[in-house]
């Protein structure tokens, strides 16, 4: 199961020196239904290797705001605390798989 990042433990989770990966959502959004059990079944697949988290975008304005988050879903990769790659819009788990096993190259 994906972590919950917050406006409290948004560097927590993207600093920690593992890749990070984010899911920015929201409950009305249907899209966002189908990526989040993919972002689940990766969380618990990376355990360990990689930080999953979701970010709801109505209760997180400030995160949404510094990533000038526009649609939704969009899932941020990060490796050493900076972006280097995202998915806007939903996808195949696949693409997600792919992008993790990028990171951690």
């Amino acid at each position: 199961m994906a972590k919950e990042l917050t406006n409290d433990n948004y560097e927590e989770i993207v600093n920690s020196g593992k890749p990070a990966v984010i899911d920015f959502w929201a409950t009305w959004c249907g899209p966002c239904r189908k990526v989040s059990p993919i972002i689940d079944e990766l969380a618990d697949t990376y355990a360990g290797k990689v930080n999953i988290a979701k970010c709801d975008t109505e209760e997180n304005d400030d995160i949404t705001a510094k990533f000038s988050i526009m649609n939704i879903p969009t899932v941020l990769f990060f490796k050493n605390g900076e972006i280097v790659d995202k998915q806007i819009g939903a996808a195949p788990k696949q693409v997600y798989v792919d992008k993790i096993e990028a990171l951690l190259k």
